[in-house]
């Protein structure tokens, strides 16, 4: 299963991709969890302490690595370098084991005005496409607001994108331009998971303003899960609640993978 989150900041999608990591894991999955986020917090979610957290370097930071498999320095426009970098030994040489799950942090591809196409891009992008099209493991994708950095070889070998959304309007906004880049880039299943609801009138107020989007998953708000971030542990051993709705959300998942692939 390859699985893509995305959603405004602060939605909870770096929540959601961790939860979903640790809940296939404690099913013998072998899972890699991937942060692809610039505010790079998916090792904290998982578990990991804050001390150790904070040293890991994403590897689009790791200058050593891109000259090593491109051939150019980092940042280094306009100079040569190899468009098919070697990237099969990343996820284990520079993933990092978070209670039985792969965590690969890989940072985020630059923006355009900062030159996209460049030798630490090449290197994520072919990363990316690698885990996606080639590894057998679950890998679960946690991204930035947007996925057009993926490229559409990815995009197009994805089994889901899940958008992440709460109350609000701003969240809605998001989750509208990622369903119109997902349509761009050939993803065909998107579905939406409301997260922080506290009532049926916010749950009604979502859907009302989702347009066609299935709701696939609905994350309760839960005083733990925020408890998790003031007090540094994992927001997956929270309330009973939360987990129960974690766990029919990721067999969600894993129902609608598999009558998709039976179906093409």
């Amino acid at each position: 299963m390859k699985i893509a989150i995305s959603g405004k900041g602060g939605v909870g999608k770096t929540t959601l991709a961790a939860c979903l990591a640790k809940y296939y894991t404690g099913k013998n999955f072998k899972v890699i969890a991937v942060d692809a986020d610039p505010d790079a917090n998916l090792a904290s979610a998982l578990g990991l302490d804050y001390e150790s957290a904070v040293k890991i370097i994403p590897l689009v930071e790791i200058k050593e690595l891109i000259e090593e498999r491109t051939g150019a320095k980092s940042g280094e426009y306009g100079a040569y370098f190899k468009l098919n970098p070697k990237v099969d030994d990343i996820p284990q040489k520079f993933g990092i084991d978070v209670d039985g799950v792969r965590l690969l942090v890989a940072g985020t591809i630059r923006a355009g005005g900062s030159g996209c196409y460049c030798p630490e891009n090449v290197l994520l992008k072919r990363l990316f496409k690698y885990l996606v099209v080639d590894m057998e493991e679950i890998i679960i994708l946690d991204m930035e607001a947007g996925i057009e950095h993926l490229g559409r070889g990815t995009c197009e070998n994805m089994d889901i994108l899940i958008i992440v959304i709460e109350p609000g309007l701003r969240s809605i906004q998001t989750a509208n331009s990622v369903i119109k880049m997902s349509k761009d880039l050939g993803i065909k299943s998107v579905y939406a998971v409301i997260n922080k609801v506290k009532s049926d009138e916010e749950k009604q107020f979502l859907i009302n303003n989702i347009g066609s989007l299935e709701v696939i998953g609905e994350l309760p708000y839960s005083d733990k899960v925020r408890e998790s971030d003031l007090k540094n542990y994992s927001p997956c051993i929270s309330d009973l609640k939360f987990k129960v709705a974690i766990a029919e959300t990721a067999e969600k998942i894993s129902k609608l993978i598999r009558a998709n692939q039976k179906g093409t």
